[in-house]
């Protein structure tokens, strides 16, 4: 049974097909508005302490991989495909893939991380 974790940017096209997806768009502050942190990603640590510091994250990290453990426990051990969409796909979605990954791990969930959009030009809206 294999868990994919995509991330992605709304504003690159249409989210990829998952059976969880969740959009960090209105409700999580957008790192892209702070200049200093706009042109870097979630390779970034400034990003990373950005995004996993945002009240809220942590607890949906949790809430994810739960979800995710509660899919594989179902009947007939389907592949689970989890999508994380933000505006551009360089910051909130990103580091939210790899956090929910790291997650996965400490409950002996192995999965793979997809970044759709991460390695795509600064979306100016």
């Amino acid at each position: 049974m294999n868990v994919t974790i995509s991330s992605f940017g709304y504003l690159h096209g249409a989210p990829p097909a998952a059976h969880l997806t969740f959009d960090l768009r209105h409700h999580f502050r957008d790192p892209h508005v702070s200049p200093e942190l706009r042109h870097m990603t979630a390779h970034d640590s400034e990003v990373r302490r950005a995004v996993l510091g945002t009240p809220g994250i942590p607890a949906l990290v949790e809430a994810i991989a739960d979800a995710v453990v509660a899919y594989r426990r179902g009947p007939g051990g389907q592949d689970v495909t989890v999508a994380v969409g933000c505006a551009g796909g360089r910051h909130r979605a990103a580091v939210m893939a790899e956090a929910i990954r790291t997650a996965l791990a400490d409950e002996d969930v192995r999965a793979t991380v997809v970044h759709r959009d991460l390695g795509k030009p600064v979306v100016d809206r």
